[in-house]
């Protein structure tokens, strides 16, 4: 006569019969990383440093940093050495001078590191420029950088320059508002677009008065923490012009947008 199973034997034969959760693998590289790691790449370019080398592991050390503010980070091997030696080699096959003579570079890496690779290798001051604001963007002590953990505006394009200096972007045009407005009220006595015109007090009456959106003019990748931003690198801006601008990569500018409107 065969034995009932005993509790633990039936419990370790289930765990036997069921499926093994699958190791969750760490999410894509966001442009911010990307182009962090391109500078480390171009720096080194004639011989890539191993996962041992300092710049290799303070890299890893702020891309966690990146993660945690932009929610990616969920601990684990998140942008472990490993991870940013395997990303430097990924670059090396959108690099001409490595695979002139036909060397391959790591394949399977991220789509975007052509596109980093196309806006920023041959644009070394542009990428320091961005190097440098996004290393200060989460460096940075600042009261703004509470404002980069929010989440991501689904309607909002994010800039060539990634995550941080976009939402460093918006929260630079929501915080002075008022101010810009009170300043244009007085000096011209309404609030209308700079690109299209539009008042929205002219069309809706005492229900529009007040209504307009301000567009900060300034290149993201100059974008500093704690900043002081101008009233003058403010723009006044309706709605569907604001969304215009921000509606593809790279951002449109106040002026592109009014001769699309022309």
């Amino acid at each position: 006569m065969a034995l009932k199973a005993t509790s633990k034997e039936t419990t370790v034969q289930a765990k036997q019969g069921e499926p093994q959760p699958k190791s969750q693998s760490n999410p894509p590289w966001t442009t911010d990383e990307l182009i962090l790691a391109l500078d480390l790449y171009l720096r080194h370019r004639n011989s890539l440093p191993d996962k041992n080398h300092p710049e290799v592991q303070a890299l890893s050390q702020l891309l966690g940093e990146i993660g945690k503010t932009l929610g990616l980070n969920k601990g684990g091997s998140f942008r472990n050495e490993n991870g940013v030696y395997m990303k430097l080699s990924n670059f090396r096959r959108w690099d001409p001078k490595y695979v002139e003579n036909g060397r391959t570079g790591l394949a399977k890496g991220n789509k975007n590191e052509k596109v980093v690779w196309d806006e920023f290798a041959d644009a070394s001051p542009k990428l320091a420029i961005a190097v440098a604001a996004i290393r200060n963007a989460i460096e940075s002590p600042s009261p703004e950088a509470k404002a980069l953990t929010g989440a991501d505006e689904p309607e909002i394009m994010e800039a060539e320059e990634g995550k941080i200096l976009t939402r460093l972007h918006r929260y630079r045009e929501r915080a002075l508002v008022k101010a810009k407005k009170k300043d244009v009220l007085q000096k011209q006595g309404c609030l209308r677009c700079e690109a299209c015109g539009f008042n929205f007090a002219e069309v809706y009456g005492q229900t529009g008065e007040g209504i307009i959106d301000v567009h900060h003019t300034k290149p993201v990748h100059s974008l500093k923490p704690g900043e002081k931003t101008k009233l003058s690198e403010l723009a006044l801006l309706c709605s569907n012009c604001h969304r215009v601008i921000h509606s593809k990569r790279p951002w449109l500018s106040v002026e592109q947008v009014r001769a699309l409107i022309s």
